[in-house]
């Protein structure tokens, strides 16, 4: 216990003399928070300094390896950390599918030249990464995935598309889902790749969605070069990765339920909106309905709580990633319902792609329960998995 209070004694100096103070304000837009990779232009020196200080220490992935370069903490360190962070509203220094959806997974299937080529390079946010899993005829039923990898020799020659790829127009590489054998059933027969979305034959378009946004993107592959070494774990093996990986994609989407670091309690936002002068809110009904909310995100957050420490106690998470993300995100959407009605005719407001305003963040919501894995996807996993019902 003596060392882990000398360890927050010391991370606490070092957040207060190292996160600069833009770093301790809510994100306001998409560029406010720094993604990396190659092509990233930070938003202030100060995003640049943050990104570099947290990364060299480790912090950017405070529990992985350090032979990689990651932080190598315990799970009680880490926990501390966040605890430290949040005390300062210090945000997350880098937003990354890699670290949360691709990383677990190398560290998993990965060869060892393949996590020495790779994980340094995430840690450090060089390389933007995207997911190239949905296509137009496979979502939910992605084990019915058509995009094929044909072998020549000392490369694959990929051909296909994928569609709903976050990101696809801005990043760096692509872990993706191929088809690689079509004479056995559909489960098998896929492979997971990896390669540069600046080979020839790549090309993105975005999707503009109801709030105005455009994070997903169709991606088409024509003729793309893979060299076999870009191959993760076996041949015609990769729904195993597949599989596991989504377990780490829900825990992430799972997330947007929880209240993010320097943002304020629907209360608080509610009280300073709409509240009258001895502090209340005169609305009897949207006053039960926000105390409602934050006693069910008070509850998610602790059950976050307890399946981290799980899986970092090595049970892993399994069919609770399930479970977490459709309940974060069925919160997140009630939370912009209710911030939505706080607002009242100044919700509507538009943003000029600078600021993102609430009635865009409201929009935008209403994806959660798609993407990931619909909803209903996930109550049959919670059905058979967790409560044991029959199929």
């Amino acid at each position: 216990m003596a060392n882990l209070e000398e360890f927050r004694h010391q991370t606490r100096e070092w957040l207060e003399e190292n996160c600069p103070a833009s770093m301790r304000r809510p994100i306001k837009s998409d560029k406010d928070q720094c993604w990396g990779g190659r092509n990233w232009v930070f938003e202030s020196e100060e995003q640049r300094l943050w990104l570099e200080r947290m990364a060299e220490r480790g912090w950017t992935t405070p529990q992985w390896p350090t032979e990689y370069g990651g932080g190598g903490l315990s799970r009680e360190e880490a926990k501390i950390l966040q605890q430290e962070m949040a005390r300062v509203v210090a945000r997350r220094p880098l937003e990354s599918f890699g670290i949360d959806m691709l990383g677990p997974a190398l560290f998993k299937f990965a060869s060892e030249e393949q996590k020495q080529r790779f994980i340094p390079e995430i840690i450090r946010g060089k390389i933007r990464w995207c997911q190239g899993y949905s296509e137009p005829n496979a979502g939910s039923d992605l084990a019915s995935l058509q995009t094929r990898a044909e072998d020549r020799g000392d490369h694959y020659v990929v051909n296909g598309s994928k569609v709903w790829t976050s990101h696809a127009d801005e990043a760096d590489w692509i872990f993706c889902l191929v088809r690689t054998d079509f004479d056995v059933p559909k489960h098998q027969g896929i492979s997971f790749l990896l390669f540069d979305m600046a080979s020839p034959g790549v090309s993105t378009n975005p999707i503009k969605l109801i709030s105005g946004n455009s994070p997903f993107c169709e991606t088409v592959f024509e003729n793309v070069k893979v060299p076999k070494e870009n191959l993760v774990g076996e041949l015609n093996e990769g729904w195993d990765i597949a599989k596991y990986l989504l377990t780490h994609e829900r825990e992430m989407i799972g997330g947007f339920g929880l209240l993010r670091a320097g943002s304020k309690s629907l209360g608080q936002t509610a009280l300073e909106t709409c509240g009258d002068k001895d502090g209340q809110l005169a609305d009897s009904g949207l006053r039960a309905d926000i105390a409602a909310f934050e006693i069910d995100e008070m509850g998610f957050a602790l059950t976050v709580e307890r399946v981290v420490d799980e899986a970092r106690a090595g049970q892993g998470t399994g069919a609770a990633s399930s479970l977490l993300k459709l309940y974060g995100t069925e919160l997140n959407k009630i939370r912009n319902e209710l911030m939505m009605s706080v607002g009242g005719s100044k919700a509507l407001a538009w943003g000029d792609g600078e600021r993102t305003t609430l009635a865009q963040h409201w929009l935008r919501s209403k994806g959660n329960s798609i993407e990931g894995g619909t909803s209903e996807i996930q109550l049959n996993i919670i059905a058979k998995r967790i409560l044991g019902l029959p199929g």
